[in-house]
């Protein structure tokens, strides 16, 4: 990674293209027929964000392995219902819909070719890949993604903040740590002790048991931390709730080991990548290509023209 001193917006990649699929009808078809509204939807999208809020780097970030082996030892449940097939080697294979799992290369491929960084790290999620660029950026950093697990990097004195698509990405909720108080009582650095307490059946975390967000939040207000919480199950002063504290020491082994899960990773193995946002397209030809075989049309030329100016 090369110096990142301006602002950086970095792209939760996948996040962004299954809200693409999903979004622009499926009817956005190549001229042999071949679906590419996840391509299209995509390309707008960036157009929209670069547009609105005029980075001076991006980075798409990418799923190089979504599901890694590490976290899964530590907690077997982990993303465990999405797995579409087990592998001995690499990558278990994500559950992703039949007309999607196509246009994935198409998107990196056209991402390539105009000269937007891609990046993706063996053995890492692109949350992690995002977590190491935000960690090392030394200017304001804008993080793109519809996951909440990313609001425990955002960061008021360094300038982080997560945009939250609340439709398409014209309207975005700009998430800031005034913004988590007022919702959950925690700041960016609280989130992750929140997230693992509560669980989240999505990614296949148990949390603890009869702890909900609400409780969740109550008791890092009272503690302050995840360390703090679990001294005042020890502390038969505390004001913990014969049940609370039952179940928080019932739920010491998955305690143990959540927050490796649930924290995002600050020390993936970045690249030597250029960040910078693109003038011109790094391989002109490969896009032509590439727009005349996928019928990217006015989705790619919006694109280009936004990263011109």
């Amino acid at each position: 990674m090369r110096g990142v001193t301006g602002r950086l917006m970095l792209l939760d990649t996948a996040s962004l293209y299954f809200r693409a699929y999903f979004g622009v009808p499926d009817s956005v078809r190549a001229p042999d027929g071949t679906p590419v509204n996840a391509v299209r939807g995509l390309l707008d999208f960036i157009d929209r964000l670069v547009k609105d809020h005029r980075p001076d780097q991006l980075v798409a970030c990418m799923d190089a392995d979504w599901r890694p082996h590490w976290r899964v030892e530590l907690i077997p449940s982990y993303k465990a219902h999405r797995v579409a097939e087990e592998r001995a080697a690499g990558p278990d294979e994500e559950e992703v819909p039949d007309t999607l799992s196509p246009q994935v290369p198409v998107i990196e491929a056209v991402l390539d070719a105009v000269g937007i960084a891609r990046v993706g790290v063996a053995g890492y999620e692109a949350d992690d890949v995002i977590g190491t660029f935000t960690a090392r950026a030394e200017g304001p950093v804008d993080i793109v993604t519809g996951d909440r697990d990313l609001y425990q990097l955002v960061d008021d004195a360094r300038g982080v903040r997560v945009l939250y698509p609340l439709k398409g990405v014209g309207t975005l909720q700009l998430t800031d740590e005034t913004w988590l108080r007022g919702k959950y009582g925690v700041d960016g650095s609280g989130y992750a002790d929140l997230a693992l307490l509560r669980g989240d059946p999505s990614d296949g975390l148990p949390g603890v048991p009869g702890v909900g967000e609400k409780t969740a939040a109550k008791l890092l207000a009272e503690y302050g931390d995840l360390a703090g919480i679990m001294a005042a199950v020890e502390d038969r002063r505390s004001k913990l709730t014969p049940t609370q504290r039952r179940r928080l020491d019932e739920s010491r082994p998955y305690l143990a080991v959540a927050p490796k899960v649930v924290r995002v990773a600050d020390d993936a193995p970045l690249p030597d990548v250029t960040t910078a946002l693109p003038r011109s397209p790094h391989d002109p030809v490969e896009l032509q290509a590439l727009a005349t075989r996928w019928g990217l049309g006015g989705s790619l030329e919006r694109l280009l023209t936004t990263l011109a100016v």
